[in-house]
């Protein structure tokens, strides 16, 4: 019994440690993914940013890292925007909008349960459709703070018509950016959890003891 009260706090620091790497790993992948979307000028919002906040509200066990992952992603990559691109990383209010966004696709995934593969499809569209939806009533409250003095501001400007403008159909950037983010959410959760899937038992399983 001794030697089991020994090895026990082990096991939990190899998997403590083993959380923090994955939490690593998912930060660092979902900044290339979108430093290299924007580097590259790939298609708009193809990046994994969405498909990591489902992963890790359903995957990562401290729900506070699970949280802080894609803040900090999406954090990092505005400051690679305002700094070294010269442009517009942090845009007002409506980038609190897309933020809360992200944790509500946290949330969403903390109520998946157990990751089969229709239900990770079925979670990755709402996903989505949470961020397309939270994200675009942030452009038009946004606005509505604006004064009509303010060139940026848009006249007329209704929350029906923010929608209706972010559509795929409507204009090439609503198809960009409506397509993009629900085409790689989709692709990515499938990469994330389909690799989970396979290594989990090689990185998480304790190792076999050997009693002496």
């Amino acid at each position: 019994m001794a030697k089991i009260v020994l090895i026990l706090p082990q096991m939990n620091t190899m998997k403590d440690n083993k959380n923090v790497l994955l939490c690593a790993f998912l930060i660092v992948a979902a900044v290339l993914s979108r430093v290299i979307n924007l580097e590259f000028h790939l298609w708009g919002n193809f990046a994994c940013i969405g498909a990591i906040s489902l992963f890790s509200g359903n995957i990562i066990k401290n729900k506070s890292y699970a949280y802080l992952i894609p803040l900090v992603s999406y954090f990092v990559t505005d400051l690679f925007i305002a700094f070294a691109q010269g442009q517009q990383g942090f845009y007002g209010v409506s980038q609190f909008f897309v933020y809360g966004a992200m944790m509500l696709v946290v949330l969403l995934g903390t109520k998946m349960g157990q990751a089969k593969a229709l239900k990770v499809l079925g979670f990755t569209i709402a996903g989505s459709a949470i961020f397309w939806l939270v994200s675009n009533f942030g452009v038009w409250f946004a606005n509505e703070l604006m004064s009509s003095s303010n060139p940026m501001h848009e006249q007329g400007l209704s929350l029906g018509f923010t929608y209706w403008r972010a559509l795929p159909f409507y204009n090439e950037f609503g198809k960009e950016l409506f397509l993009g983010t629900f085409v790689g959410d989709i692709i990515y959760s499938s990469v994330l959890f389909g690799a989970y899937a396979l290594l989990k038992n090689r990185m998480f399983a304790p190792k076999a003891t050997i009693a002496g």
